[in-house]
C-alpha cells in the first residue's frame, strides 16, 4: 500500500536538503506548500498594529509572513518509512527539539497520477 508522508519544516533554509534526502529515500514526486502554525499567528496579534482589533483568519493570513514550509509525498510500499525520517533528521537534526518541525505518514487507500518510485 503506498504511503504519504508529510512534513512541516521550520527551517526554510534547509528545504533543498531535505528534498534531496527525501529523493535518496525513495521520493519520486515532493510538493511544498508555504505555511504557518496557528500558535505563531495567534501569539502575534497583540503585538501587530496594522490589524483590526478582532481579526478574522483571511485578515491574519494577509498580513502573516511565512516562516514554513510544508513538504509531501506518496511513495509505493518499498519504501522504508522509518529509514525515510532518519535521513530527514540526518539533514534537520532530531525533531524533537523545538522548532526544527514534524514528520509523518500515512496509508494511502488509493491513488492515480503522479509519479511514485
Amino acid at each position: 500500500m503506498p504511503t504519504m508522508i508529510l512534513m512541516v519544516l521550520n527551517d526554510v533554509d534547509r528545504l533543498e536538503d531535505v528534498m534531496r534526502a527525501w529523493q535518496a529515500a525513495g521520493a519520486g514526486g515532493i510538493t511544498t506548500l508555504e505555511s504557518s502554525g496557528a500558535a505563531h499567528l495567534l501569539g502575534h496579534i497583540g503585538a501587530r498594529d496594522d490589524l483590526p482589533l478582532f481579526p478574522g483568519l483571511r485578515n491574519l493570513m494577509a498580513h502573516q509572513e511565512v516562516h514554513h514550509r510544508t513538504l509531501f509525498t506518496v511513495v509505493n510500499s518499498e519504501v522504508n518509512v522509518e529509514a525515510f525520517f532518519d535521513a530527514t533528521e540526518t539533514v534537520v537534526g532530531p525533531l524533537d527539539g523545538p522548532h526544527t518541525g514534524f514528520i509523518w505518514a500515512l496509508p494511502v487507500i488509493a491513488v492515480r497520477g503522479g509519479q511514485r518510485t
